[in-house]
């Protein structure tokens, strides 16, 4: 029988990733007593779930970590884009740094988060039995953790060893396996560019092409590293006062304002210097106006064609005719993708002209239309994402106020202030959630900036004597149109992705991420805190 263990405090967080982490210590800081709830069974957020082959973060050191100097100085990174095993090393060391983990429990999974406008408290209930009540709510569940398997048709028949991506089991062998990989985002390009290098037969099944560039992965030496913390106060300062949180270059400049001649010198430049630099230290138009994004992608299809030999694989991966709006999905770094799927034991499917129809006990099949065609598969890997950015908001079974469930509240589109909190959930607040720059801009100096407001919200509440705030109706559908506003003058919803929302059949499709920048969100949550501007006090 399930016990059940009852707590008080002032605030709870749950999600126990860069978010949670910086919740948890920042509000004891300041002075709150603070306990945090966490699925899995130690910190990391996704770098605790994902584990499979190649799994790696996307944005280079140093600015893909905490500003702690207590942290930070006695950590060096030993790469210039870390792999899985480093980063969880790194949230240990965060946990011995700052004694986090004896505020948490772990293996626990939100099941119901309910208000109650009489004490003007929450409680948190878990599956363990676990409730706890308090009078701050903090959700940093993260963009990525509801698993996203697809509804193909007899899967749950399927007699093989089947794994999603963010579940990869320790012991995996491929060896002589046939093994197919449906998914082509980071996750998918990732598993298939370690996949290929084993003595496997690997299957790659691709509906859209990913738009990866080179990572120029290098390792880093610990004089290096030492070294660069004499820097690292310029290099977080420029992630807090930038659009995207990087700290890179940019160019304030439209791609038709420079020659071809001119244009092909800094493309080179910073194709060359690797990682974002190439989109981020760019100009800035690419995502603004369909002809600049064709330069750019004229630009990367030779360059990837080059590395390949195939050319019926180079026609699906890097088709000479524009396929895609370069940026309006998750762009990707590899290290050698192109050249792997270029090898002889990668098949490439192309699910647009043979989709897959259904599965069962040994494979799969596909149809092009005319004849069913079947695979046998030993192994199936699903990198096929998440439910991202509200998924696992949704998943918590939060009741407002009113009794209304935010399923319900968010069911004709989703509704937040300054996608920091929710009309009618009062002290509620969310940490890398949507409508806020969130999977957009690099996390941890965006995830910094919305704690140090939360705490700032919280400390003016204390200053001023108030019970609860809470975001008016009204504010939160002014943001809404805000964002979507914003949107209209980009190119993402000329794309389906997750960034909208179109990754989930059934799920309503809207802009996720504020594409505004991190700036402009920021200056709207600072105007927003000096009066309570579109916020209801008690």
């Amino acid at each position: 029988m399930t016990q059940t263990i009852q707590i008080e405090t002032d605030a709870i967080v749950i999600g126990g990733g860069f978010g949670g982490c910086y919740s948890l210590y920042k509000l004891r800081e300041q002075g709150l007593s603070v306990k945090l709830i966490e699925a899995g069974s130690a910190f990391g957020g996704v770098w605790h779930w994902n584990r499979y082959p190649g799994a790696r973060v996307d944005t280079e050191m140093p600015s893909y970590q905490f500003n702690i100097p207590a942290v930070w100085k006695g950590w060096n990174w030993s790469q210039r884009f870390p792999g899985d095993e480093e980063l969880r090393r790194y949230f240990q060391h965060v946990d011995s740094v700052l004694g986090l983990s004896k505020d948490a429990f772990f293996n626990d999974i939100v099941t119901r988060v309910q208000y109650d406008a009489g004490s003007c408290r929450w409680t948190v209930v878990t599956n363990t039995g676990l409730q706890a009540t308090c009078k701050y709510l903090i959700a940093a569940t993260g963009s990525s953790y509801k698993k996203h398997y697809p509804k193909f048709q007899g899967l749950n028949t399927y007699a093989g060893k089947l794994v999603h991506a963010a579940d990869y089991p320790k012991d995996l062998d491929v060896t002589g396996k046939r093994v197919g990989v449906v998914g082509n985002g980071a996750s998918g390009l990732q598993i298939v560019q370690d996949l290929a290098k084993e003595d496997c037969q690997l299957n790659v099944f691709i509906r859209t092409p990913c738009f990866a560039i080179p990572m120029r992965q290098r390792e880093i030496t610990t004089e290096e590293a030492e070294m660069m913390k004499g820097y690292y106060d310029g290099i977080f300062d420029r992630c807090y006062k930038s659009v995207t949180g990087f700290p890179h270059n940019t160019r304030l400049q439209s791609a038709h304002q420079a020659t071809p001649e001119e244009r092909k010198v800094l493309f080179d430049e910073l194709w060359a210097r690797g990682g974002y630099s190439f989109l981020v230290s760019n100009y800035y138009d690419f995502l603004l106006d369909e002809k600049a994004n064709s330069i750019f992608y004229d630009y990367w299809v030779q360059q990837t064609r080059a590395r390949m030999t195939n050319l019926e694989k180079m026609d699906l991966v890097a088709p000479l005719k524009q396929h895609m709006l370069i940026g309006t999905k998750r762009p990707s770094l590899e290290q050698d993708y192109y050249e792997m799927v270029d090898r002889p034991n990668v098949t490439l499917h192309n699910l647009k002209q043979s989709p897959i129809v259904e599965f069962d006990t040994t494979g799969l099949v596909t149809c092009d239309g005319s004849s069913n065609k079947h695979l046998d598969l030993d192994i199936v890997i699903c990198a096929t994402g998440y439910d991202a950015v509200t998924g696992s908001l949704l998943d918590l079974g939060i009741t407002d106020k009113n009794g209304q469930s935010l399923e319900e509240k968010w069911s004709n589109g989703v509704l937040t202030h300054l996608g920091l909190m929710v009309p009618d959930a009062p002290n509620f607040f969310m940490v890398y959630g949507p409508q806020a720059p969130t999977s957009l801009a690099n996390g941890p100096p965006f995830i910094e900036m919305e704690v140090d407001w939360i705490c700032k919200a919280i400390a003016k509440m204390d200053k001023e004597g108030l019970q609860s705030i809470e975001p008016t109706k009204q504010a939160a559908e002014e943001w809404r149109d805000h964002v979507a506003a914003v949107s209209e003058h980009t190119l993402y919803p000329k794309t389906d992705s997750w960034y909208m929302g179109s990754n989930i059949p059934g799920k309503r499709r809207e802009p996720l991420i504020y594409l505004g920048g991190m700036q402009r969100w920021w200056q709207s949550c600072t105007e927003a805190l000096e009066n309570w501007d579109g916020f209801s006090t008690k």
